[in-house]
């Protein structure tokens, strides 16, 4: 995408409301998430990242740090970083420190690996830090169909590590599945028991989502059970604005409702290319890279790309429809990975036009970068042992193929 030299001027509703004045977007990110690399010690299945070998060209620590120093400056509160792994990564802990020391929050996502008792105290004893441990089965069984052997027991390890330290308010962060749909009471009651907050999260069709996205997502009667749900409990359960396309079931759920990808998110990957969206890793929404393009801050507030989605909506099928203010045409990546129009339904449209779309002629497209290893290990999942993808079968790209930390110096 070209950068712009200046950002053009655009008229903002003078007395519009919230979610009217941040579609014209913020000087800032709200919420920036920031993969700091691709290395990973799981092979997830619907890793919307494809991670698992890191890219040999990621940021150095001092580049790091000067996106830190960026941040700062631009008054970002906060980053929520994660990858891959991130605490794989041997400089994550400074990192970590360094954002702390210069007044920019993390908030980080982890499977748990290296969350023994000496890091949960060490968290513990650190202002500013968030921590998510991802689980997406309420019991090993589920959990680990998706998430490989044993993730299950080291998520819950990590649980017990950080409450023992003292630890306030950890998340359990969870992606709704149709297999994991039903057990919410189960997950609420685990957030409960560890002290803990439960933050739930769409599957999107991205990355190794793609290959598993009719088997997981969810469907249309459990979109249904998970709107009522959340209705009945939405005010203890996070969802970072996931689920605004269930609003058009009726009530609006707490939250933004609001596509923000470039409006108020973005996404920093492992060699500093910016994507309008956490979700939506591919060349069709990279708006450019802080190495070439002049930092964070320029890329953010000059992209050609930004200043597009900042632009309202104003035709295409979903506009339409008696449903648009409540929905706001659902997820931008969840229609792009299953090949809909970003101004057409979402494929999970509760009012079925969704399905009408997929129904119609499309092409997915295809990912524009893969970091999935290239041989099984005995860490893949359940279900990818039962559906091998025709590539798993090929010999290793390099060395990162097979090990995460290759190129690492320890």
């Amino acid at each position: 995408m070209t950068i712009l030299e200046t950002r053009p001027t655009i008229e903002r509703p003078k007395n519009g409301s919230l979610i009217e004045q941040f579609e014209h977007g913020l000087d800032a990110p709200i919420c920036l998430t920031w993969e700091l690399t691709y290395a990973c010690n799981l092979e997830c299945a619907h890793c919307l990242s494809s991670s698992g070998r890191r890219d040999p060209n990621e940021l150095t620590t001092a580049q790091a740090e000067a996106v830190i120093d960026e941040l700062q400056r631009m008054q970002v509160f906060y980053v929520n970083i994660g990858g891959g792994e991130p605490t794989i990564r041997p400089d994550f802990w400074h990192l970590l420190q360094y954002a702390v020391d210069h007044n920019v929050g993390v908030k980080f996502s982890t499977n748990g690996v290296r969350l023994n008792k000496e890091k949960a105290a060490l968290l513990a004893s650190t202002d500013y830090v968030d921590v998510q441990i991802s689980l997406d089965g309420a019991t090993a069984e589920v959990n680990d169909y998706v998430r490989g052997p044993g993730s299950y027991d080291t998520a819950i390890t990590a649980l017990a590590n950080l409450q023992e330290a003292g630890f306030k308010d950890a998340k359990i962060s969870v992606v709704v599945t149709r297999q994991n749909v039903t057990q919410l009471d189960e997950f609420k009651a685990l957030a409960d028991k560890y002290g803990a907050t439960l933050r739930l999260t769409r599957m999107r069709p991205s990355g190794r989502g793609a290959d598993v996205w009719d088997e997981l997502h969810p469907l249309p009667e459990q979109q249904r059970m998970l709107y009522d749900w959340l209705v009945a409990n939405g005010d203890n359960v996070l969802t970072g604005d996931s689920f605004f396309h269930l609003a058009a079931f009726g009530e609006s759920l707490p939250g933004l409702n609001l596509c923000g990808a470039g409006r108020v998110v973005c996404l920093i990957d492992p060699v500093g290319d910016v994507y309008a969206c956490p979700f939506a890793i591919h060349d069709n929404f990279l708006a450019g890279n802080i190495l070439a393009d002049g930092g964070f801050q320029r890329v953010w507030q000059n992209s050609e790309l930004f200043n597009e989605l900042r632009s309202p909506q104003t035709g295409g099928a979903c506009t339409k429809c008696e449903f648009f203010d409540a929905c706001r045409g659902g997820c931008m990546a969840a229609k792009f990975f299953t090949g809909l129009p970003l101004d057409g339904p979402d494929p999970e449209c509760v009012q079925g036009y969704g399905e009408t779309a997929l129904a119609g002629e499309r092409v997915i497209p295809a990912q524009s970068q893969d970091h999935s290893k290239a041989n099984p290990t005995r860490n893949q999942p359940v279900m990818l042992t039962l559906t091998r993808r025709e590539d798993m079968t090929a010999p290793p790209v390099s060395a990162c193929a097979e090990n995460p930390l290759a190129g690492f110096t320890l």
